[in-house]
């Protein structure tokens, strides 16, 4: 039987980063805790480099509680509270929270609403480099939180660099930074977000998945996390 090439290309092999690109970062993540979850090592990085890092929190997080232990807005301020606890860990301080609601498709109008205060504030803040959930998460709110992110780069014809990160849907990556040296101080700010490990071993989870990523870097690498580019799925 003669050998037919494949109709699709092998995944790239990533490229394998100790320090994460310098430069302004801008990272948009849907719920407080992805931003530990899904590049908390990369952020801490950066800070330590000195890059400035603001995290924009896109939805307002009060579906985190399936047994209402809390009150909604008890717990909208909890989830601010822990988000800004664990940001410390990582040296990080600047933080909005724009609290949408969660578990919503957008209608048409509330897209593109979306989409332009993302594009202002890419204007405002002018990053370097632009962190949002890859598009092929498989969770709604990561999912409509790439597409709007997505929506405002083209709009704003951004030229740096635009980053997608994993969560809850492993991505094909085509870079993995070495977080090893920062890992324990990610750990320490996933267990400020104490509400949400009342439901999810978050923390045995993560040390999986970015145990995984370390294939891809130096032998003695302990913890990775992908990244691939945001426009290119």
């Amino acid at each position: 039987m003669s050998y037919s090439p494949p109709k699709s290309p092998r995944a790239p092999y990533p490229e394998a980063l100790m320090q994460p690109h310098a430069g302004r970062v801008l990272a948009f993540v849907p719920h407080a805790d992805d931003d530990v979850l899904g590049l908390g090592g990369t952020l801490c990085l950066h800070s330590e480099g000195g890059d400035p890092v603001k995290v924009v929190v896109l939805f307002d997080g009060v579906l985190g509680d399936p047994e209402h232990r809390y009150e909604p807005d008890e717990l909208r301020g909890l989830r601010q509270e822990e988000a800004r606890a664990g940001g410390k860990h990582l040296g990080l301080s600047d933080y909005e929270f724009w609290g949408y609601p969660e578990g919503h498709i957008p209608t048409p109008d509330e897209f593109e609403a979306a989409a332009d205060r993302v594009a202002a504030l890419l204007h405002s803040f002018a990053p370097d480099t632009v962190y949002a959930p890859h598009v092929g998460e498989f969770h709604l709110d990561h999912h409509i939180a790439a597409r709007v992110v997505r929506a405002a780069l083209e709009r704003s014809n951004f030229t740096g660099r635009a980053l997608g990160f994993e969560v809850w849907t492993p991505l094909v990556a085509e870079e993995i930074v070495d977080i090893s040296r920062v890992a324990e101080r990610k750990l320490a700010a996933l267990r400020e977000h104490k509400t949400q490990l009342e439901y999810n071993d978050f923390i045995h989870k993560a040390l999986g998945l970015g145990a995984q990523r370390s294939l891809y870097l130096a032998p003695e690498a302990r913890y990775g996390e992908a990244f691939r580019r945001l426009l290119d799925e």
